[in-house]
């Protein structure tokens, strides 16, 4: 391919994390039950908060919404991945490429997002319990997820457009499973600083700010905690955060390592990264929310119980 605009060819080659023909049979089952697991357990859970009256509360509306956002996210990028492996074909069009990078940023940042509103919740139950039922009405949930729906498509379409008017080397391998931004950028032979300042700047503000909000919630929140007169009331306001706090955790702990340095640094290993919060995270998500949380446990099992064939 001699250089040029991308738009003149029609396609990426995604290389996914290993090349060895004997690899892919082991890649394929791996993450084809990641996947499913992530799917079903996700959907498990929003079916177990619709369904359950005593669950209808602001805490369990943001997980069934981060759950649905995780569906989504891992849906963007598993099936192609999954379908290219089996066809033997790494092949994605050009339009396919960027539209699957917008959707990955999209939902990557609604889960930052809702992971921030949902330290607030806890925030404002621990520290502000009187308050609670009138700041967290319907109403701020419902604004909330909109005003996170709106905001969030503002960073992927800056990209996007950016993106689309870049001019790319000979090579278009991407060594990665799915359209990350920092590996397309590698691809460049364009200028990409307006990129980079783009990542710096307004990835910057919607990233790191949540980030730095939940930092800030869970520091009034202890605060709070130890002022507690008694070891059993410190443990019980604990657990109602600990879920949260776990899945917190285990996102950004890959995220910032990932997208908080230049691109040009990026590496196969960093790919890897990129899967424990886009594949591995999603999966886990429902296992730390419904072990860790009694009634969302009971709700789970009663769930299944009633999808249980009866006995005659």
């Amino acid at each position: 391919m001699a250089k040029g605009n991308l738009t003149g060819t029609s396609e990426f080659l995604l290389l996914g994390l290993s090349e060895v023909p004997e690899h892919q049979l082991l890649l394929f089952i791996s993450f084809l039950s990641m996947y499913l697991v992530a799917v079903l357990g996700n959907l498990l859970i929003v079916l177990a908060i619709s369904s359950t009256p005593q669950l209808h509360m602001p805490m369990y509306f943001f997980i069934a919404s981060l759950s649905c956002v995780d569906v989504c996210f891992t849906s963007v990028t598993m099936p192609k991945m999954l379908l290219n492996i089996h066809s033997h074909s790494p092949a994605i069009p050009f339009a396919g490429c960027l539209a699957q990078m917008y959707f990955l940023i999209l939902f990557l940042e609604l889960d930052n997002v809702l992971l921030a509103v949902m330290a607030y919740d806890r925030f404002v139950a621990i520290c502000h319990p009187l308050h609670y039922a009138t700041v967290m009405s319907p109403k701020f949930c419902a604004t909330s997820l909109l005003v996170a729906l709106v905001v969030t498509n503002v960073y992927p379409l800056t990209h996007i457009v950016l993106i689309a008017r870049m001019s790319f080397c000979a090579s278009v391998r991407i060594r990665h499973m799915f359209c990350e931004l920092y590996a397309l950028l590698q691809l460049s032979c364009s200028d990409i600083r307006s990129n980079e300042l783009t990542v710096y700047t307004l990835g910057s503000l919607l990233f790191v700010t949540p980030f730095l909000f939940i930092s800030f919630s869970y520091t009034r929140i202890f605060a709070a905690i130890l002022r507690l007169p008694s070891s059993q009331s410190r443990l019980k306001a604990f657990s109602t955060c600990s879920s949260h706090l776990a899945v917190v955790s285990l996102f950004y702990g890959t995220l910032f390592g990932v997208y908080l340095r230049p691109s040009s640094s990026y590496t196969v290993g960093d790919s890897v990264a990129t899967v424990l919060y886009a594949v591995v995270a999603p999966m886990l998500n429902p296992f730390i929310y419904s072990l860790r949380n009694k009634a969302m446990k009971e709700a789970v099992r009663g769930l299944l119980s009633r999808r249980q064939p009866s006995s005659w």
